[in-house]
């Protein structure tokens, strides 16, 4: 539907065979094989940039130590030699309170997540496979086209409670201005609904506001339409990001977070989203066809703060925010790209590639992020291997660091089935840390850039967020992008009162065969 990873149209139509019989290109490249000294040099560079501020720490105590152990009799001998050389003590203090003054001012204020909700569509839009298809029949798909809509769903990891939009579920289809606007309208506003509920933040209260939509941008703009519904105040400052694909969560989340810096003592408001009612594709071309079977509607809402009296009853503190953007690459830049087919229709276009580039789009990332969270143990293993093999020619494969110890939780993009495969594959992650990602695409599809959320819900549903748990969020959009946000967790973290999970989360995890759940539900808490 937007610029988020969804497998390309081959892979999609492939995802339950084994990884064996899937040509290269078409998934994520071995990290075991290529990891390459060019994406971690940014990463140490802020190692370095970090280790400079956390030396001077260290220094100061050695100072205080040492002053404390000093003589009486030197200390009044110092005194003395300082009187007769007070141009010296002038400069000295100068200098000393210059110092202070500028690690006061630029030091990052903290930036908390107080809350998080997320929406969640009423029964009525659920839409099932064979209703799915039933209706796509009615929409003058050819024959070919339906069928291989049917083998995505089948393939899709999609479970039948799914939610379409009011409008796509008439016949015929009404993708109309004034139907996306009510789908916009009844997801924003019920998300953030049950935000300012959940925290009692009054929306007067809000000072910064970001929202997310990748392909829906009306006039006025979303942002427009939630100060109008809420009533926010004249010199609130308001972003809306467009055409930014399914990582414009994070993206939204790295601008509130640098407006936080700037303003003191105020709330930002993040909402992220995507609109399907006027970006259904109605063609039979087939890299076109699959946001179709994979996005659904959905929407978060978040509440940020850099008030130090929301600490003690915010969630999470954000550590930090690693973009990377491959669109200087033409490959990269044309992979996931909006445009019309032969017979005029409007849809979005995934290239045979898109895995490769989201490979390397990752690789970049990780290894950016890599010197941020790893174990100094990891890195050294790490850095060890790679400057042997470089160096010295060493037939050794490149270690790979266990990001397990870096993170207790994992939230990566539900783009699709075989994204997920991947990213446990190349990551070296357990199931159990794949399992929010997979169970929400199982429950409410790809919902863009809000999926992410959708996941660390599930997570607090299941109470499984302790405090001093790391959470890593990672994301894929157009461009091309990749994006990661780490969170660090205040305390045992309890589900929102509003969580999209309340009736359904005693039923997940549930095991999935080639895309269908079995007959037995895990009842793993």
């Amino acid at each position: 539907m937007n610029g988020g990873i969804a497998p390309p149209p081959a892979a999609a139509a492939t995802e339950a065979e084994t990884a064996a019989t899937t040509p290269s290109h078409r998934r994520l490249p071995d990290f075991l094989q290529s990891v390459n000294l060019k994406y971690v040099k940014l990463g140490y560079h802020y190692l370095i940039t970090h280790l400079i501020t956390l030396l001077l720490l260290p220094l100061m105590a050695v100072i205080v130590l040492e002053a404390g152990r000093t003589d009486p009799d030197d200390l009044r001998q110092l005194w003395l030699h300082l009187q007769y050389n007070l141009v010296s003590v002038l400069v000295l203090s100068a200098v000393l309170v210059f110092g202070a003054t500028v690690y006061v001012l630029t030091r990052p204020r903290p930036v908390y997540l107080v809350d998080f909700a997320c929406y969640k569509a009423p029964d009525h839009l659920k839409v099932g496979f064979q209703e799915f298809l039933r209706h796509s029949a009615l929409c003058g798909f050819s024959d070919d086209a339906l069928e291989f809509q049917r083998k995505i769903l089948e393939r899709s990891g999609l479970s039948e409670e799914t939610y379409c939009p009011e409008g796509m579920h008439a016949i015929p289809p009404e993708p109309t201005m004034a139907n996306a606007r009510a789908e916009a309208e009844s997801v924003m506003f019920g998300a953030l609904d049950s935000l300012f509920a959940a925290t009692g933040v009054k929306p007067k209260d809000v000072g910064i506001l970001v929202v997310n939509c990748s392909l829906f941008n009306p006039t006025p703009s979303l942002s427009a339409m939630i100060v109008n519904r809420y009533k926010l105040r004249g010199n609130v400052r308001s972003f809306n990001l467009g055409g930014m694909g399914c990582s414009a969560g994070v993206i939204a989340i790295d601008l509130a977070r640098d407006m936080l810096q700037v303003h003191r003592g105020t709330y930002a408001v993040v909402v992220s989203t995507e609109n399907i009612t006027q970006n259904w594709y109605f063609g039979n071309r087939k890299s076109m066809l699959i946001p179709n079977c994979l996005f659904r509607v959905g929407c978060s809402a978040v509440l940020l703060s850099n008030r130090g009296a929301d600490r003690r009853r915010a969630k999470y503190s954000l550590k930090h925010v690693v973009r990377t953007h491959k669109g200087a690459d033409d490959k990269a830049f044309n992979c996931v790209y909006q445009e019309q087919d032969g017979e005029g229709k409007t849809g979005v276009s995934l290239s045979k590639d898109l895995m490769a580039i989201a490979g390397g789009a990752l690789k970049t990332n990780i290894t950016t992020l890599g010197p941020l969270v790893l174990p100094f143990s990891e890195q050294l293993l790490f850095f060890a291997t790679l400057v042997s093999k470089k160096l010295f020619n060493a037939k050794v494969k490149p270690y790979i660091p266990d990001f397990k110890l870096a993170f207790e939780h994992f939230c990566i993009h539900a783009g699709g089935r075989a994204v997920i495969d991947e990213l446990e594959k190349n990551l070296q992650l357990q199931p159990v840390h794949v399992e929010a990602s997979r169970m929400t695409l199982h429950r409410f599809g790809n919902t863009s850039s809000s999926s992410i959320w959708y996941e660390l819900a599930y997570m607090e549903a299941k109470g499984r967020v302790r405090r001093g748990d790391r959470i890593w969020q990672i994301a894929f959009g157009s461009g091309f992008k990749c994006n990661s946000a780490v969170w660090h967790a205040l305390r045992n973290v309890k589900p929102s009162p509003s969580t999209p999970w309340d009736d359904c989360i005693d039923r997940y995890p549930v095991e999935l065969v080639d895309g269908f759940p079995t007959h037995n539900h895990k009842q793993q808490q």
